[in-house]
């Protein structure tokens, strides 16, 4: 399996699993704290079929609702949970992070359609989850996005943040380490984070407007790193590296960090890429789970 992923270097960031028959993505350097669960899928080891094939985890882009729940439930396998523990979020690209409670336990999975069309209990709207609570899977979906991952092993608290550009932009990374402190005491030096799977510097082309925005919210000694202009005016912007800078800005140690090597456009026929598919797709999702 390993050798079919289209990498940007030899670094053993992610490691690529399989369970149950779904094949998945994994962080060793969260697995080392030893006190989380935690996953990234692929495409491979659902039942959905056409666009979808095979395992999405969306119940609003037009997949069979009924094949999207077997998707969770063998997602659920894999971290060994039941699918009652799952929080989702339904994302809008802002910077709004919200503490989850076991009141929030289900939601998302039990009433779907709640989660789709307004989101009951208060889901709506946001992009970043944190809890202290033992045994609620945090959940955040992509299809070249960032997933942010977040572990406090020393407070016992988590975070899972979705930042696309405008919430890199917006360093919802760090707001998510910042939620994480109000609410728990964490401290960002105790924090291990991890950027997920998403789109390549190489993949991502963006207009001026979006890189004017990069200009004004992160220092100029960072442009070169981040964005580079091409002969048709357009820009390839590196979402990495700008979530990589987010994280140390929120205190975050460097040797703490792993950022992903594997991009979701590269790589389409194994994880759902908006723009390698041109909107034609599944979800992705990341999990988080205290022990």
């Amino acid at each position: 399996m390993e050798n079919r992923w289209k990498k940007t270097d030899e670094r053993n960031v992610l490691e690529v699993k399989e369970k149950a028959g779904v094949t998945y993505l994994s962080y060793p350097l969260l697995e080392h704290t030893k006190c989380v669960r935690h996953a990234f899928s692929t495409r491979l080891g659902g039942v959905s079929e056409g666009i979808y094939a095979s395992m999405n985890l969306s119940f609003s882009r037009g997949d069979d609702p009924e094949a999207v729940r077997e998707n969770f439930y063998r997602m659920a396998e894999v971290l060994e949970i039941s699918p009652e523990q799952y929080v989702f979020s339904a994302q809008t690209h802002t910077t709004n992070v919200r503490k989850v409670t076991k009141d929030d336990a289900g939601k998302g999975f039990l009433f779907p359609q709640a989660c789709v069309t307004g989101c009951a209990g208060g889901l709506k709207d946001v992009d970043g989850l944190v809890t202290n609570e033992p045994g609620l899977c945090l959940a955040t979906f992509y299809a070249d996005c960032v997933p942010l991952f977040f572990v406090d092993p020393v407070k016992k608290a988590i975070g899972l943040s979705h930042s696309g550009w405008r919430g890199t932009v917006g360093k919802i990374g760090k707001v998510t380490v910042e939620k994480m402190t109000e609410l728990y005491g964490t401290d960002p030096k105790d924090v291990v984070a991890a950027v997920g799977p998403s789109i390549c510097q190489d993949c991502y082309e963006v207009s001026k407007d979006v890189v004017e925005q990069f200009r004004e919210n992160y220092d100029e000694k960072y442009w070169e790193k981040l964005f580079y202009e091409k002969e048709n005016g357009k820009y390839q912007l590196n979402l990495w590296e700008a979530n990589r800078i987010v994280l140390q800005e929120a205190g975050i140690p460097q040797e703490q960090i792993a950022v992903t090597n594997i991009c979701t456009c590269c790589n389409s026929e194994l994880l759902f890429s908006h723009r390698a598919s041109q909107g034609k797709r599944g979800n992705l999702g990341a999990f988080l789970m205290l022990e």
